[in-house]
Parts: structure tokens; C-alpha cells; sequence
């Protein structure tokens, strides 16, 4: 290929946004036809779509079958909250972060939780040394660093007999990586990451350990009503059962229950992880060879398999923050990209959505694309 030769192949759907995701393959708004709009979310057809969302979560999650579930508002930033505001200020606390979701929570953990936590940060593309965190303390981290392209390898360096509870944010893990549950107390997600749901709803998973917190600690500080998930010192059960704190999107949740129906049509977890394994893996192998792209994750062990974030490294580049944002442009502008940049807090470069609903193909047929926007702007410079 030349410089400024056009690829032959494009993408057939060019949605690589990182939230929200790319829909389902062959997704029609047909496949919603038996959301039932209009209708109480505390109706019985309602609260059966709410509990039918929860355990087909739990199916295919393969959430253990003591842990509860509930559907929750505010996404999973909401979800996030809900549980910090809830169970942290028992015990010490220790808060990891390595991009800017992590950063958030820290600053909600400091400013406005007033917390005296240990603070553990990596710079983008790294994440801390888990061998030095103490988890005998509360622990808040992310799975995967959405902005940062790195993930959690595994949950070898959580202890199973902690004293404290982990807090994980799996909003870019949940249906593309295993999750160890024995490891994990509070696991938070939204639908609208790997399963490419709509947005607004979050989802909140809870271990025996994290009920028995909730039910014996009161905070210090007043918590708002959409974060209450006790009442009279016990959990209100019903938040797990479909009993929504507030309002849910009755349309959302059937476009939920969609795309859990597709998951387990394809082979449910298994095959979810393996299609964003071979999605972020056309991406690598693409630029494994290239002297002008690296991978923004330093280590493969904790490279993320969601979302990919890429660096320009070539060093006849100018302006690298101008120069990237030019070429999500131009790749938006050919059809074959969109939502492609990086994250705005991050290092700029481009971050390629890989979850489990977009289609290898797809990613293989971008990546000469990004090369001819490369050398297109590299030239026009």
C-alpha cells in the first residue's frame, strides 16, 4: 500500500465507541417489540422482565447463587457510588487507580467521603503493584481501565481470607473477562459496555460478606435515597428481586434481555471472552510490527481486551494531541471509525473498542485504515 492508498476492505458497522458500545450483530429495533412501554415497571409484567434481566445476569455471568443482583439508576457511576457511600468508613480503606474513572473515585473517596485512605496510583498504561496493597483493608478499584487500555490479569493477589471488602468497578470487564467471584464482595457494571445496552442503568452485585456489612454498619454521613439498600438495620430484598429503587427504562431493560439471550445464544461467557480475546488480538497483531503505533499498555499481561488504546510514536509527529484528534477525524469522515479518540483525560492516540459484540472482522478490516490516516495526516502536517 502506498501512502495515500485507500484501503479496499471497510468495516461493514464502523461503531468502535467505548459507551456506548456497538449493538449486537444483526440487531433490529424488531428484536424490542415485546417490551411492554406503558406499562408499570411494578406491574407484574414489569417486575418479571426486572427478575428475568437478574437471573439471566447471573447465568451468564456465572454469579454465584448467594450473591444478589439489582438493577440500579445512574449507570454504573451510580452503581459505583451506591456501594462507596454505603460500606466504606468501617475500616480503613485503600483506593487504586489507574485512569481517570479510578481517579474519580478517589477524589469521591477524599473530598467528599472524607476518607483518610491509602491512595495507590499507576500512571495510563500501567496498573499499581497489587502485591503491595493491603487487603485486609476496603479496596476500590477498577477490573479494566476503560481510559487506559489495562486490565486486572487475574485475582491471584486478593486473598480469599481478607478482612476487608473488595469495591470493583467491571464496567468495561463484565461479559469479556473472568471475573473470580470468591475474590470479589461489590462488582459493579453498566449494560451499556460489553453487551452494547443502553444506557442510564446500572447493575450492582453484591457477595454474603458485603450484605452483612450493609446490614450491620450505619455511616456517619446521610445517604441519599436512591443509594439506601437497607431499611430497619436488613437489605430490602427487593431491590434483587426487580424492585427498582426508581423508575427504570422499561425499553432498556428488554433491549437488556436481548442481548443476555444473544450472549447465551453464542455460548454464553466463554464465547463472549473469546470474541473480544480475538478482536483485541487483530488490533496487537496489526501493530506488532509497526514503528509509528504501540500499544498505550506497557505490560501484555495487563493489557485490556475491551478497550484498546493506542499511541502515535513516530517522531516526526508535530503535534501528537492535534495529530490524533486528526486522525479519529479523518476516520470518522471516511465512515469507517466512529468514536474512536481517546478518552479526553487520556494520552492522546485512539482507543478501539473490542467487546464482545463487535465483530473480528471488522477491527482487521480498520487497521489499514488507520495506517492511511496516519500517513495521510503525517503528510498534510
Amino acid at each position: 500500500m502506498t501512502d495515500h492508498a485507500i484501503p479496499a476492505a471497510r468495516p461493514a458497522n464502523p461503531r468502535f465507541s467505548s459507551g456506548p458500545c456497538a449493538k449486537i450483530p444483526h440487531y433490529t429495533l424488531d428484536m424490542l417489540s415485546d417490551a411492554p412501554l406503558g406499562r408499570s415497571h411494578r406491574a407484574a409484567i414489569g417486575k418479571a422482565k426486572l427478575a428475568e434481566a437478574i437471573e439471566l445476569t447471573r447465568e451468564v455471568l456465572g454469579v454465584p447463587t448467594d450473591y444478589r443482583i439489582g438493577i440500579v439508576p445512574g449507570s454504573d457511576t451510580g452503581a459505583v457510588e451506591m456501594a462507596m457511600w454505603s460500606l466504606l468508613g468501617q475500616r480503613p480503606v485503600e483506593m487504586l487507580a489507574w485512569e481517570s474513572f479510578g481517579e474519580g473515585w478517589v477524589t469521591d473517596a477524599i473530598k467528599q467521603l472524607k476518607l483518610d485512605a491509602t491512595v495507590r496510583k499507576a500512571p495510563y498504561g500501567k496498573i499499581v503493584d497489587l502485591a503491595e496493597v493491603d487487603f485486609d483493608r476496603d479496596v476500590v478499584f477498577t477490573w479494566n481501565g476503560t481510559t487506559s487500555g489495562v486490565r486486572v490479569p487475574n485475582g491471584d493477589a486478593i486473598p480469599a481470607d481478607r478482612d476487608g471488602l473488595t469495591i470493583c468497578d467491571a464496567t468495561s470487564a463484565a461479559f469479556a473477562m473472568d471475573l473470580p467471584w470468591d475474590k470479589l464482595d461489590v462488582v459493579t457494571f453498566s449494560w451499556q459496555k460489553v453487551l452494547g445496552g443502553e444506557g442510564a442503568h446500572g447493575v450492582v452485585i453484591l457477595s454474603p460478606r458485603a450484605v452483612q456489612r450493609l446490614e450491620t454498619y450505619t455511616p456517619a454521613w446521610p445517604l441519599p435515597k436512591i443509594f439506601r439498600m437497607t431499611k430497619g438495620g436488613k437489605l430490602i430484598e427487593g431491590i434483587f428481586k426487580g424492585e427498582t429503587i426508581n423508575t427504570p427504562s422499561m425499553l432498556a431493560v428488554e433491549d437488556y434481555l436481548v442481548a443476555l439471550k444473544w450472549a447465551q445464544s453464542v455460548g454464553g461467557l466463554p464465547a463472549l471472552i473469546a470474541r473480544a480475546d480475538a478482536n483485541a488480538g487483530a488490533v496487537r497483531d496489526f501493530i506488532a510490527d509497526k514503528d509509528w503505533i504501540a500499544d498505550l499498555a506497557e505490560d501484555p499481561a495487563t493489557a485490556s481486551t475491551t478497550s484498546v488504546c493506542l499511541k502515535f510514536t513516530d517522531p516526526a509527529i508535530k503535534d501528537g494531541n492535534a495529530f490524533a484528534k486528526a486522525v479519529a477525524k479523518r476516520l470518522e469522515k471516511e465512515g469507517v471509525a466512529l468514536d474512536a479518540g481517546a478518552y479526553r483525560d487520556a494520552p492522546a492516540g485512539l482507543r478501539i473498542w473490542c467487546g464482545s459484540t463487535v465483530e473480528a472482522s471488522d477491527v482487521a478490516a480498520l487497521m489499514p485504515w488507520i495506517e492511511y490516516a496516519y500517513r495521510a495526516e503525517l503528510a498534510a502536517q
